[in-house]
């Protein structure tokens, strides 16, 4: 079979990015064809991808900001693409002409509603061309199929557009069990190179994007503990963003000392290794895979209930979850106050009821039944 997997921009450290890896390499290592069309791609390339069965295009797109970027790519690809006929067109982000949406993203008319800026202001042009790339995907008369991530989505697309349900086809998180599970054993290790004390509660976040994540809120709640607590608990921060504007405030908050940005990193298991509990206030969140690869790495977890993958939380009972809409700083604040009170406690607990949860809960199985779908969808076709 042939796909055409069209991804805006590939990063290599992005959540939705690692999961496009790894359904590609499904698909590839299954005998099927992919080509993938990309307006941007960073860092190397994987390795599947240097033979005859895998390629990457890069489409010409052009603009002045990020969205008539995206535009342009949208006009260009479907050209480009033209002497490659696939089996099944998957897209990695909204636009139009696709047969299969991976739904990575928040319902962009839902949050807008939420902040009520069409009220406010009115739609931008930038706010314009998402709606209508959004409505192509999920308005009542279009035909694209869609890999569903989050119930929570899920239920916000069908209230925005009466999307019928039986176009969305729910497939597990994509977690990589054993590489997390792995790196467990160099806890002590882990501690040592990032320099704790036998004493020192690590706390760490993880994901791109510092605004959408919370970092902002994590800083504050860990500037609300009391100084004694405070001066034993080290926050580390993991990804890609603009890391001044949080450090600024740390140093306003003290706490500076207490906040470290490593930047993005491949080694995310050694610091989860490493960690006593993993924060995911996230302002607005589809899923979360940081939340479910913390309980994989049996550590608990305090996020918020916007994020799509928080009931794991609270079915593992691992931690804790806050109300993210509307969220209060002053609740988070005391939640984590008191999981901390209570950490060494419970610690055992929370990481015994977080394995026995991921150990028999499929977290994992993204890649496999992503590409179950695409090849019944191929067949579904031919058989039309």
């Amino acid at each position: 079979m042939r796909f055409d997997f069209r991804l805006f921009k590939y990063y290599p450290f992005g959540g939705l990015e690692r999961n496009f890896l790894r359904i590609t390499e499904e698909c590839v290592n299954r005998g099927h064809d992919v080509r993938i069309h990309v307006a941007a791609w960073e860092g190397p390339e994987p390795d599947f991808c240097h033979n005859s069965s895998c390629s990457i295009v890069e489409v010409p797109a052009r603009g002045l900001s990020n969205h008539a970027i995206r535009e342009s790519y949208v006009k260009n690809v479907c050209k480009v693409a033209n002497n490659w006929p696939a089996d099944l067109i998957v897209g990695f982000k909204q636009m139009p002409g696709l047969d299969l949406y991976y739904a990575g993203d928040v319902c962009f008319a839902a949050e807008a509603r939420r902040k009520k800026l069409q009220v406010l202001r009115g739609f931008t042009s930038r706010e314009r061309l998402f709606r209508r790339y959004e409505r192509a995907v999920f308005a009542p008369e279009s035909h694209s199929m869609i890999l569903e991530l989050s119930h929570v989505q899920r239920d916000a697309y069908i209230a925005e557009y009466s999307t019928p349900p039986e176009r969305f086809l729910p497939i597990p998180p994509g977690i990589e069990k054993h590489r997390i599970r792995s790196a467990l054993s160099r806890r002590d290790e882990e501690r040592l190179r990032l320099g704790l004390e036998a004493n020192d509660i690590m706390l760490v976040m993880v994901g791109s994007d510092f605004r959408r994540k919370g970092v902002e809120r994590s800083i504050k709640a860990l500037a609300s503990l009391e100084n004694e607590e405070r001066s034993k608990v080290k926050l580390f921060i993991l990804g890609k963003g603009t890391i001044g504007p949080y450090k600024r405030l740390a140093d306003r908050l003290s706490v500076l000392d207490n906040t470290h940005f490593t930047g993005p990193t491949n080694d995310v298991p050694g610091y989860l290794a490493a960690a006593d509990m993993l924060l995911h206030p996230a302002k607005s969140e589809n899923t979360g895979n940081a939340i479910v690869e913390g309980l994989v790495a049996t550590l608990p977890v305090l996020t918020t209930s916007n994020c799509g993958y928080a009931f794991h939380v609270k079915r593992a009972d691992a931690g804790a979850v806050v109300e993210g809409s509307p969220f209060r700083q002053g609740e988070f604040n005391a939640k984590l106050s008191d999981l901390l009170a209570t950490l060494r406690e419970k610690k055992e607990i929370w990481r015994t009821n977080a394995r026995d949860y991921s150990d028999n809960t499929d977290l994992y199985g993204r890649p496999s039944v992503a590409a179950d779908i695409m090849e019944r969808l191929v067949e579904n076709k031919k058989s039309d």
